[in-house]
């Protein structure tokens, strides 16, 4: 295990200034690269507690921002057109990075890093999605994975669009009723040496 100061607030981690023990991987990939930790050393210590009021005050800024732009984008829904089975499957899943895609071409820069998602969407319907504008700061938006935009609107409006499908299918004919009487009848030829 690896001892690093963090920086930052990282989710399930800690807060700025704490000490905590992380796998070397997860320091040296993620945490040191990305300027949210230090090698907890007693250089890096004093280095952070001469820059810590800096920090602070850097991250209140930054904070304060991601609550702004949390409050334009909280509850917000965005519109993802894909093709799925009958059934409402969908051929492939929605990633992280079509929501960021979906939410620009709507007018709202969203980073893919900062969608969180539980599991992945392989299914038509309207999903709740959470971002994650700052480490303390975050935001529910809507996603509608539709497969036309009327379809989207219906499912906006919660209509079950499956349900439709499934009772038109349930009130075509079935069977027998497509065949001709005469084309229904291979064995009476066969017998007849025709």
């Amino acid at each position: 295990m690896t001892e690093v100061i963090l920086l930052e607030r990282v989710e399930n981690l800690g807060q700025i200034g704490d000490v905590v023990r992380v796998k070397p991987g997860f320091a040296r990939n993620y945490l040191l690269p990305r300027k949210k930790a230090l090698r907890a050393n007693e250089a890096n210590k004093k280095i952070f507690e001469s820059q810590r009021a800096e920090l602070e005050a850097r991250n209140l800024e930054r904070r304060k921002d991601a609550e702004a732009a949390a409050k334009r984008i909280d509850g917000k829904q965005f519109v993802i057109i894909r093709q799925s089975s009958e059934m409402g499957a969908l051929y492939g899943s929605v990633s992280a990075r079509d929501i960021a895609e979906a939410a620009a071409e709507s007018g709202v820069k969203i980073d893919r890093a900062q969608v969180r998602l539980d599991k992945p969407m392989k299914t038509l319907g309207i999903f709740p999605v959470r971002v994650m504008l700052h480490p303390e700061v975050s935001a529910r938006i809507e996603i509608n994975i539709a497969r036309s935009a009327e379809e989207a609107e219906r499912q906006a409006r919660g209509e079950n669009v499956l349900a439709r499908e499934e009772e038109a299918a349930a009130e075509e004919p079935q069977g027998a009723e497509f065949f001709d009487e005469g084309a229904n009848r291979p064995a009476e030829s066969a017998a007849s040496g025709v």
